[in-house]
């Protein structure tokens, strides 16, 4: 079924590349969250100024909620040109073979949106997305969620409380080793298919920006949720790059400009969306919040910045000292 959900996008590529001249450029643009989600948003945000700016010359297609591919196969039809646009959270590059993303994964290596941004948005961020460029793909932007709490079905307050649940994790060896640094047992799983594991017991809880656990209900089968904001989940943008280079120089201009201002929304919407989702978890009385004292916060955070130095080899000891250097952060003062 996947191949020849590949071969259907291919052959959809290649008719409507016979097409007349006067027929708006499509762009498929797929991704695995709701649409109320901060991406899901932004994606239909740069819809409407895609299509705008380019005066029609473009028609944008978003395909929410998996509708079109799930986790596992969004990159490699991105690849193969049957979609022309995705926005995967920035742990899906290390599987492609972009390690360096993984540095975005590491437990408490921001400590908010300022430092987080400095990043980002700076040469560093910038540095990460040509990297991407030998695999056949163009980075244009990196989109804010939010930062993770864990949830499951007994309290958590300390890291000890979560040794020997079982854990759903992204595909990511950073967040196979966060969990097991916690004595937890890390479960990959298709997003699409979490809200059933943690139904029927498959799982007992995961770690979610608070808008993507409103939105899949996920607060509805997990007892209690506690705002430890110790990893950041965000996304790059990210085009064909064939496709994109061989766009008229006057669409991709408006592209470009479309994604700047999609960009700024974006990550303006990111940290409202997570609060009021948060207020909404809260009054659905279905899960207990918890807000970690600064001593309970802190214990977290000791127990995992030694991930950091376990990573080294995978992500690169240079990289993790360059973001340390744009935080100000010094794991020697913890």
């Amino acid at each position: 079924m996947r191949i020849s959900a590949l071969l259907l996008g291919l052959v959809a590529c290649a008719l409507s590349a016979t097409a007349s001249a006067d027929a708006p450029i499509v762009i498929k643009f797929s991704h695995v969250v709701a649409v109320d989600t901060p991406k899901g948003m932004a994606a239909e945000f740069f819809k409407k100024k895609a299509e705008e700016l380019s005066k029609g010359k473009v028609k944008v297609e978003v395909y929410a909620n998996s509708t079109l591919y799930k986790d596992k196969e969004e990159m490699e039809a991105l690849q193969l040109g049957a979609v022309q646009m995705l926005a995967p959270s920035l742990a899906k590059f290390g599987p492609l073979g972009v390690k360096e993303f993984e540095a975005f994964d590491l437990p408490y290596i921001f400590d908010n949106y300022t430092e987080l941004h400095k990043v980002t948005q700076g040469p560093l961020g910038q540095n990460l997305l040509k990297k991407l460029e030998p695999k056949g793909i163009l980075g244009l932007a990196f989109w804010d969620n939010g930062f993770k709490s864990f949830s499951a079905n007994t309290p958590i307050k300390l890291p000890a409380d979560l040794k020997g649940k079982k854990m759903r994790i992204q595909s990511s060896k950073v967040l196979e080793e966060e969990m097991r640094t916690l004595g937890a047992l890390p479960q990959v799983m298709a997003f699409s298919e979490v809200y059933q594991a943690l139904q029927t017991g498959v799982v007992d809880g995961t770690e979610n920006p608070i808008s993507n656990l409103y939105t899949q209900k996920m607060h509805e089968v997990q007892k209690h949720l506690t705002l430890t904001d110790h990893g950041y989940l965000g996304y790059a943008v990210i085009v064909n790059k064939k496709f994109w280079e061989g766009l008229p120089a006057d669409v991709r201009a408006s592209l470009e400009t479309a994604m700047k201002e999609s960009t700024v929304y974006a990550n303006k919407i990111a940290k409202d969306q997570n609060d009021k989702d948060l207020e909404s978890v809260k009054k659905s009385g279905k899960t207990t919040v918890y807000s970690p004292t600064k001593e309970e916060r802190l214990a977290f955070k000791k127990a995992l910045v030694p991930v950091h130095q376990k990573m080294e080899s995978r992500i690169g000891k240079e990289l993790i000292e360059a973001i340390y250097k744009e935080t100000e952060f010094d794991p020697s003062k913890l």
